[in-house]
């Protein structure tokens, strides 16, 4: 069954805005969103447990093996430009099914090529199509109702965070039985499979098309950021905490997988589990938003990010250290994140596409630079220098925020 919505007509600002009688999202549907999205945006990050094969196969070294995560997160910020404000223009069902389908068929190119040309082009493909996760956020939340709306968000992004986490347990585990390129061709079918499901059961929708066209689309994302200081804000933050999460994640690999711990791929994944637990127990920071309590979750969250690098940075010591670590740090990105976007949906609940976008390029800017720089001071100052790269960007995200807060 689906559940239909109708935008009223556009309002002076030429955009189409929700019916105020729309019905409230149902639980069972906000967790098929969770669902869905935590299966796209694993995509991205399968690799991440996988580089050192990955390097080796396609003759990458060490320092250069961060433009795997690189170019399938410049795909990702192409497609959050160009892609996702589509959602305020057209079908947001019929795009959402259609960018899956295409996601399965990329998938299977990756899965199957045979120099790295291709598979880094692969790459940046699936980056781009990705963003269908981005396109179900904003829809989630257009259906929402205004006090419902940042406990929907946390769910579907609760969904989005457990698969990013999730995925390098699952990457790891089916490298071993089966190699690296089984972890694409299992992903290829599960993502067909999704887009089925979601072609029947994803709540249809009844517009009025922004009045606009695809350019004055395109263009309008970034009116936001001139209209909206929050917007602006928020999107900073986002650039830092996410450069934050990518730097710990990035080169992770690297040191475990080598003398003197020499984990496999399925032991390594299994910090994915760690970082699950503190995702969890943040699922609620939409739903304190809420309630008044942003800037509150704001700092809490931004503390812990700062404080995780204490123990990150212990590993040689014991590998304790980091897996208390991620828990913490995906606690702090958790209620930092779904707050973000909380306040900012709003704000603006008319926009809800492009408000997506404008914040999410942001965190493709931070998530590309934090893995190039990440593998490069792996490289050059071994854990420590990437312990205190993360410590000092999530240093600086706590000091913007303190500074911000009351703009």
């Amino acid at each position: 069954m689906r559940v239909e919505t109708e935008a009223a007509p556009a309002g002076a600002g030429g955009e189409a805005t929700q019916a105020t009688d729309t019905p409230a999202l149902s639980r069972a549907i906000a967790l098929l969103f969770a669902v869905a999205s935590g299966l796209a945006v694993a995509n991205v990050y399968f690799a991440q447990p996988l580089l050192d094969r990955m390097a080796e196969e396609f003759a990458i070294s060490h320092g250069a093996v961060g433009m795997v995560m690189t170019v399938t997160q410049v795909g990702y910020g192409i497609g959050l430009l160009l892609v996702v404000p589509l959602g305020d223009l057209v079908d947001r069902r019929r795009l959402i099914v259609g960018q899956s389908i295409a996601s399965a068929a990329v998938l299977m190119v990756v899965a199957t090529a045979s120099n790295s040309i291709v598979f880094l082009a692969g790459l940046a493909a699936m980056g781009l199509l990705a963003v269908v996760t981005q396109v179900l956020v904003a829809f989630a939340a257009g259906l929402a109702r205004p006090g419902e709306r940042g406990q929907v968000v946390g769910t579907v992004t609760s969904g989005i965070v457990i698969g990013i986490l999730l995925a390098r347990t699952a990457s790891g585990t089916l490298a071993d039985l089966a190699g690296w390129r089984s972890v694409y061709v299992v992903s290829a079918g599960l993502t067909l499979a999704i887009a089925l499901l979601l072609a029947r059961v994803l709540p249809a929708e009844r517009r009025v098309p922004a009045a606009t066209s695809y350019g004055g689309l395109i263009g309008s994302v970034f009116t936001l950021f001139v209209e909206m200081p929050v917007l602006r804000v928020r999107a900073t933050l986002a650039m830092l905490i996410f450069a934050a999460i990518v730097t710990l994640l990035t080169p992770l690999v690297l040191p475990l997988s080598a003398p003197p711990f020499s984990l496999s791929h399925t032991e390594i994944g299994l910090f994915g589990l760690a970082g699950a637990a503190g995702a969890l127990g943040a699922s609620r920071a939409g739903a304190l938003a809420d309630r008044g309590l942003a800037q509150r979750m704001s700092f809490i969250g931004l503390g812990l990010m700062l404080v995780a690098w204490l123990p990150i940075g212990l590993m040689h010591w014991s590998l304790w250290g980091p897996i208390i670590g991620v828990v913490i740090i995906d606690f702090g990105l958790q209620a930092v994140h779904v707050t973000n976007q909380a306040m900012i949906y709003a704000e603006r609940p008319e926009a809800q596409s492009r408000l997506t976008a404008g914040y999410m390029i942001f965190y493709s800017i931070g998530s590309a630079l934090g893995s190039i720089a990440s593998t490069l001071t792996y490289a050059a100052a071994g854990w420590t220098g990437v312990s205190l790269l993360g410590a000092a960007i999530s240093a600086s995200a706590l000091v913007f925020w303190a500074a911000t807060r009351k703009g």
